[in-house]
């Protein structure tokens, strides 16, 4: 990672990732979706820990969607299923790496063994000060938007006087899921797809897209690389006029 140019930019604080292609990896080799599924996992480990040997700061993993609940009850099943198998084997992992996991999404729906391992890492890695990995799990970018604003209803239903004023983009950041979390600087989608599928929308407003041909079971270090050096040689002008 060391192309440069005169608007290179430094390691992105904050990847997002929206890790697609799992079904159709396996429908291309004559297998079940759930053997892509897990490949998927394979490949989300590789990528963490790719991540964590880089330096990165933040990455989101965009785990399992508010609109994945329309899957067949089998498949959502099993996709559950490899969230706890996730979270129970990487937890030494968190642990011997200083990795602090987090959560964003909805969590109302989740199976509550789901959200048991959920809580148990969360809580065993909540003072590390190394990487961060946030699992976008029940996670829709609308949907937090949504609960953002009840909640600043919520805090503030003695206020006298016209409840808009108080309901900024001030207000709205500091009542998403993670407010401390910086807004994503690169955001990744895997399989060829030009869809933001409802991942950050608020955070990402100015995050750079990075698409990639590539199923996500395929993913390795040097993808990640790849996706960073592309964002390492842009010209982030959020609004400004260019400077090249």
């Amino acid at each position: 990672m060391d192309r440069k140019n005169s608007h290179t930019h430094s390691l992105p604080s904050h990847v997002g990732i929206i890790m697609d292609g799992n079904g159709r990896w396996a429908l291309q080799r004559g297998l079940i979706r759930s053997q892509g599924h897990l490949e998927g996992l394979k490949a989300g480990k590789r990528i963490v820990k790719s991540a964590c040997d880089m330096g990165l700061s933040y990455l989101t993993l965009y785990t399992f969607s508010t609109e994945n609940w329309k899957r067949t009850s089998e498949e959502v099943g099993f996709l559950m299923g490899l969230v706890i198998k996730y979270l129970r084997e990487e937890r030494e992992f968190s642990i011997e790496n200083n990795i602090r996991v987090r959560h964003t999404g909805n969590r109302d729906g989740l199976p509550k063994d789901v959200l048991e391992e959920l809580d148990k890492t969360i809580e065993i890695t909540q003072g590390f000060d190394g990487m961060q990995v946030i699992m976008a799990l029940n996670y829709g970018g609308r949907d937090e938007i949504v609960r953002s604003i009840r909640h600043i209803i919520e805090k503030n239903s003695g206020f006298q006087g016209n409840i808009a004023h108080i309901i900024n983009e001030e207000t709205i950041s500091q009542n998403m899921d993670n407010p401390d979390v910086p807004d994503p600087d690169l955001i990744i989608r895997t399989a060829g797809e030009f869809r933001t599928s409802n991942f950050l929308l608020w955070e990402g407003a100015y995050a750079e897209y990075y698409i990639s041909d590539k199923l996500w079971p395929d993913w390795t270090k040097n993808d990640l690389i790849t996706a960073i050096e592309s964002y390492q040689n842009r010209e982030r002008r959020f609004g400004k006029e260019s400077k090249i």
